[in-house]
């Protein structure tokens, strides 16, 4: 079982570093088996290195420091609904 506040705490330590490019990191979901999912904002998306910063830089420091996290994936913002848009 992946400690799912423990992933969100890591993903608070990354995100100053994304922001300080002008990108950031939003947490979607952790799965019972380690799947990570995330979604790329700001510089961040779009950009041609995003598959680099999400293995090299999230997923790795994940991997330390929540052993039980298997990959990181990017995936696309979720919808909002009218009342939180």
């Amino acid at each position: 079982m992946v400690d799912k506040e423990r992933v969100a705490e890591v993903i608070g330590m990354i995100r100053p570093l994304l922001q300080a490019h002008g990108g950031d990191i939003q947490l979607v979901e952790v799965t019972d088996d380690g799947i990570v999912k995330v979604v790329l904002q700001g510089a961040c998306k779009g950009c041609p290195m995003a598959q680099i910063t999400i293995h090299r830089g999230v997923e790795a420091k994940l991997k330390e420091e929540v052993p039980e996290v298997q990959k990181v994936v990017p995936v696309e913002a979720p919808a909002q609904t009218a009342e939180e848009g």
